[in-house]
């Protein structure tokens, strides 16, 4: 589960490029990743960030859990930095979008997802109740990166 510096660096500099460019022209009003008015997503979330790397040039393209929020319910379901998504309510991820992937595990708070991911201990499936985007605590630059003590 190594992910070489270079893609990791593309990866944050291809988000930071994005919502930098999202913040800049407030006068669309729109999402980054292309979610628009007609695509307008769930308001229920886990807690997450997503990046997209690759072990080799030309290796298919997977889904890694980039950051955590230390209090939302990916990281109390044992969900960590790194970890691969696989799948989504039994639904494999490969060969979808971002977007697509991101539309699968949002939903309406309450409900519940079901992720499975790759972890340094192999394979597991996690159940994850969605909550309210607007009820995740806002903790300092950073911390949702930060792996539990």
């Amino acid at each position: 589960m190594r992910i070489l510096g270079i893609h990791l660096t593309v990866g944050v500099l291809t988000i930071i490029l994005m919502a930098g460019s999202a913040l800049c022209d407030p006068s669309t009003g729109q999402a980054p990743y292309g979610h628009g008015e007609e695509t307008k997503l769930p308001n229920g979330v886990i807690g997450i960030s997503l990046q997209i790397g690759a072990e080799h040039i030309g290796d298919p393209a997977v889904l890694y859990v980039g950051m955590v929020h230390p209090q939302g319910p990916a990281h109390l379901a044992g969900l960590r930095h790194g970890n691969e998504v696989v799948s989504v309510d039994g639904a494999a991820v490969t060969g979808k979008s971002y977007e697509q992937v991101v539309h699968m595990i949002r939903g309406e708070a309450g409900t519940t997802v079901k992720l499975g991911v790759k972890t340094e201990q192999g394979l597991r499936e996690l159940s994850i109740t969605r909550v309210a985007g607007d009820k995740l605590p806002k903790g300092p630059a950073g911390s949702h990166g930060n792996q539990a003590p």
